[in-house]
């Protein structure tokens, strides 16, 4: 592997593949998982067995996914509804100075590429993203949803 940045805290599954210019730390990926190219995980972020993580996407800190998920390629996850560079007083924040907002990635979900995944959000069982969507709430198992902001569209077959 070519310039893959993996910090000494990360815990690697069994048969973890992960290609090149990728930037892990402090997270933990489970048995059988692909990390595609130009991907960053933040600390804290756990992913379960058999996911494919796309290249070019960013799972952020408070980022849960389960086993079996497809996150497509440049899926973007959100931890903070109101981010800041700087203090009132015009310091740079520091992770004392701000919220870390939790996501849920249930089993069996598939996200599409180019996505955008809000703070807070829970996307449960088999449900499905559709490429280019904003998810604003929770999406309920087993439903296709889609646009900006993300609607039900109907359910998975």
């Amino acid at each position: 592997m070519k310039y893959v940045s993996i910090a000494d805290d990360v815990k690697l599954g069994n048969n973890v593949k992960i290609y090149n210019f990728v930037n892990l730390y402090g997270c933990e990926i489970g048995d059988e998982t692909k990390i595609g190219t130009f991907v960053e995980i933040q600390k804290g972020v756990k992913i379960g067995k058999n996911c494919k993580v796309s290249s070019h996407s960013f799972l952020c800190e408070g980022v849960t996914v389960e086993d079996n998920v497809f996150i497509g390629h440049n899926v973007t996850f959100i931890n903070d509804m109101y981010p800041r560079a700087t203090n009132d007083d015009g310091a740079l924040q520091t992770e004392d100075d701000w919220e870390c907002i939790e996501t849920f990635v249930k089993k069996g979900v598939s996200i599409g590429s180019s996505a955008t995944i809000l703070a807070g959000i829970t996307i449960n069982e088999g449900a499905m993203i559709g490429a280019g969507s904003v998810v604003t709430k929770d999406v309920p198992a087993n439903t296709i949803v889609a646009g900006n902001p993300a609607r039900i569209i109907r359910k998975v077959k």
